[in-house]
């Protein structure tokens, strides 16, 4: 797993680039919900690899930061270990959210 910035000097966003493993044979699909979409669990999936893993990108404001988490298949969440930050999601205890800044 793995998040790429890439700053964009002429309109203040910046685009985020989300990868998730490779060789995921048995994943159907991942979907990337968060505070950018309100938590939106039948956003756009990402993209199929060759590798076998997925990406996305995504154009976000500058200056902001972002909780999210990865739903693998509809039933399955993961966080991404490379976030800047973890927040507590306020749904289970002990459960975190991922928080990219930007």
């Amino acid at each position: 797993m793995s998040i790429k910035k890439q700053f964009l000097k002429t309109n203040g966003t910046c685009k985020v680039t989300f990868h998730f493993g490779d060789d995921l044979k048995n994943v159907e699909s991942i979907r990337i919900p968060g505070d950018f979409n309100n938590w939106d669990m039948n956003c756009e999936p990402m993209k199929k690899l060759k590798t076998g893993g997925f990406s996305q990108t995504l154009n976000l404001e500058a200056g902001k930061s972002y909780q999210f988490r990865y739903l693998i298949d509809s039933s399955v969440w993961e966080n991404e270990p490379e976030a800047d930050l973890f927040v507590p999601n306020g749904i289970s205890p002990g459960e975190v959210n991922s928080v990219i800044e930007l």
